[in-house]
């Protein structure tokens, strides 16, 4: 992942709901699966384990947000561990097949949360986060990006 992107989705998660975090965490994981192919048709297979151990690092943060007590939670739940069943196959094999079906899961799941995911209108999960504000702002011969940060307080005090 880039640096770009990771600041993107470091953004993005700092203003996101519950229902954005999972989205999120599903387009993570079908980047990462993205990049361990990437790996295997490269050949480098050190690429392959470190792109398969955030995938199901994803993976397993999606597990563990899940509400058991809720049957579609124990489906969710059933789909997780195929994903992660499959990753670790990707891994030790170094095989794209397995990540073909993690990524079959991953994205059919990810194109329903992101239906769903403008009905829920509660507030970010996180609170007491940093606004941005981003601008261009055109010179001679350059092109500046500015960052307006409001408030200095972010809830600590000296």
């Amino acid at each position: 992942m880039t640096t770009e992107l990771k600041q993107e989705y470091t953004l993005r998660i700092s203003q996101a709901n519950k229902t954005q975090l999972i989205t999120i965490l599903y387009e993570m994981v079908l980047l990462y699966v993205d990049e361990a192919e990437d790996a295997l048709e490269a050949g480098d297979r050190k690429a392959v384990k470190g792109a398969v151990r955030k995938a199901r690092g994803c993976v397993e943060e999606l597990t563990a947000s899940l509400h058991l007590e809720y049957e579609l939670a124990q489906n969710l739940l059933q789909l997780y561990l195929y994903a992660d069943r499959e990753l670790v196959k990707a891994s030790s094999r170094y095989e794209k097949e397995p990540l073909a079906h993690v990524r079959l899961i991953m994205d059919q799941l990810h194109r329903a949360y992101e239906q769903i995911q403008d009905l829920d209108t509660s507030g970010p999960v996180m609170g007491n986060t940093q606004a941005v504000y981003a601008g261009l702002t055109y010179g001679r011969n350059t092109l500046t990006e500015n960052i307006a940060v409001p408030e200095s307080n972010r809830g600590f005090r000296v």
